[in-house]
């Protein structure tokens, strides 16, 4: 009978332990898009040694910063591989390395021998190519979204629009000046961030031409994201298109957190369970073995 409840407590802690930390959750980890060029590099080549040097740089590097490029010509200065990463400006570090290797993770299924390729999740941004783009503007859209909206524009409150404005204006200007910017007015959060090759002037271009977007072609929605080449420009309502009230995702961080909560709380109930069966086995056999 002890035999039973020692490896039945040994089964519940293998599963407490398999369980995906609650810090980095499916939010950081969502799809946005991304790109792969049309040409393929050779199977072997100096210029796949390259790439695949630069994408084991960026795993590596990420636990250490929140962004960095690379250019490996390890293999063949004639072939360089020319990459990057970053992550949302409120990511910890250990949750960017987890989404940076997410991202290389899906990236080789969704672009298998790309000569370029890039790809956004909801937490961090990874590319890499065979032509530099580093330090290089690029206001190109790439990926546009935009939400519902509110009864077809029939009585849109006048308030919702000046919220929302109030929310991406502080996405521009004042300081300190941050690749990362969030705002919040009333029920409206907004954010947007640059890639960290970027000059505080060409930043703030950028998230200019983004948020012009934003108004342009999500007028009347209550949420709109606006991905460019160097940079993106995001809003949204509380509780609705999927956000969450802070770091842009859905809701969840809080589902794992839950998750943990009660599966830490069935554990210690079984453990108290199980020694208190033995406790009562003991005095009734009277401490006999």
């Amino acid at each position: 009978m002890a035999f039973h409840h020692y490896h039945l407590l040994l089964l519940l802690l293998a599963i407490l332990i398999s369980l995906p930390s609650p810090s980095f959750s499916d939010d950081e980890a969502g799809f946005v898009y991304a790109g792969c060029s049309q040409l393929k590099y050779t199977p072997g080549s100096p210029y796949q040694f390259n790439v695949d040097s630069t994408l084991s740089s960026m795993a590596n590097a990420a636990i250490l910063s929140s962004y960095s490029n690379f250019t490996s010509t390890a293999a063949s200065p004639s072939s360089p591989a020319y990459g990057l990463f970053q992550c949302r400006g409120d990511l910890s570090l250990p949750d960017c390395q987890s989404c940076v290797r997410s991202a290389l993770s899906q990236l080789s299924a969704l672009c298998p021998s790309a000569a370029g390729a890039s790809l956004q999740l909801q937490g961090c941004f990874i590319r890499y190519g065979n032509e530099s783009f580093l330090g290089q503007p690029d206001t190109t859209l790439v990926f546009k979204k935009c939400g519902p909206t509110t009864a077809n524009n029939i009585g849109y409150d006048p308030n919702m629009l000046s919220m929302r404005e109030a929310a991406l204006s502080q996405l521009q200007g004042g300081s300190p000046v941050s690749t990362y910017r969030a705002g919040a007015a009333g029920n409206f959060q907004a954010m947007s961030q640059c890639v960290g090759d970027l000059s505080t002037k060409e930043c703030s271009d950028c998230v200019g031409v983004a948020m012009g977007q934003l108004r342009s072609s999500c007028a009347f929605a209550v949420s709109g994201d606006v991905y460019l080449g160097k940079c993106y420009a995001r809003y949204w309502s509380y509780g609705d298109y999927g956000h969450k009230s802070s770091g842009g995702g859905g809701g969840g961080g809080d589902d794992a957190s839950k998750n943990w909560a009660i599966v830490i709380g069935i554990t210690a109930g079984v453990i108290l369970l199980i020694v208190f069966l033995s406790f009562i086995r003991k005095s009734a056999s009277g401490g006999k073995k």
